[in-house]
């Protein structure tokens, strides 16, 4: 669990609650059923339009990542890693098919396949390379979603202030609705632009980071397995992956 984006989330909250408390106004006021519907409707709506059916889905199921991502152990991966080229050079490179095959990574299980097949250090780096550039344009899919969104949802909220005004404008013989109309009709600006940049474009960059953090340590696999093609020496190969924890 990523405690740090669940205070996150709390402190950006509470700071403006407490805030709107401490100017004399009513937590309350910032309640409005019909803004938030128009602000949240119209911002999921937008970016159903903009968004292929399976990248938005895959977006929602990221979610979780952002306050509980996936474990990485980047430290174990290179120990793995270490083990596996011993293994190669006690037992040649099909002492390794047994390994492959209880590897629970699957990328990583990808490139022992192709190191057991036999194929040139050069062509294990092409495919895996490939496939490390098409996860990360996957997992960044997911991200631009709430990136979308969270430049969405500031517009819509303006968009749901004017609707507001148009409300109060329509009930200007009463004056004595004016104000509390025009304070309602705000509430959509508020609730756009809170959402947009406490919470969408959190998680869009949150999810890149994840994403990031993953390329890397596939990297790093990548480059362990093409160095045990290549009958490195482990101790070699040790030196060369702890670079990457830097």
């Amino acid at each position: 669990m990523d405690a740090l984006s669940i205070i996150g989330i709390l402190v950006a909250l509470g700071a403006i609650l407490v805030g709107q408390s401490l100017e004399g106004g009513h937590i309350g006021s910032l309640l409005n059923g019909p803004a938030a519907l128009i602000v949240l409707g119209g911002t999921v709506g937008a970016s159903m339009l903009q968004t292929p059916l399976a990248v938005f889905f895959q977006a929602m199921r990221s979610i979780s990542w952002v306050f509980k991502p996936p474990v990485q152990d980047p430290e174990q991966t290179i120990k793995k890693i270490i083990n596996w080229s011993g293994i190669s050079r006690s037992q040649g490179l099909l002492g390794l098919e047994s390994v492959g095959e209880k590897e629970p990574d699957l990328f990583a299980r990808k490139g022992l396949r192709l190191l057991v097949d036999g194929n040139e250090p050069e062509v294990i780096r092409s495919i895996l390379e490939t496939e490390t550039d098409a996860r990360e344009h996957h997992e960044l899919q997911a991200a631009k979603v709430f990136e979308g969104m969270g430049g969405y949802a500031p517009t819509i909220g303006i968009l749901g202030a004017v609707m507001g005004l148009i409300h109060v404008m329509e009930n200007l013989s009463d004056p004595s609705k004016l104000g509390s109309g025009i304070a309602v009709a705000f509430v959509a600006t508020i609730y756009g632009v809170a959402l947009a940049n406490l919470l969408l474009l959190p998680v869009a960059n949150k999810l890149k980071s994840i994403a990031h953090s993953h390329t890397r340590l596939r990297e790093m696999i990548t480059e362990g397995i093409v160095s045990i093609a290549q009958g490195e020496n482990p101790r070699n190969i040790e030196t060369r992956l702890q670079s990457y924890l830097h």
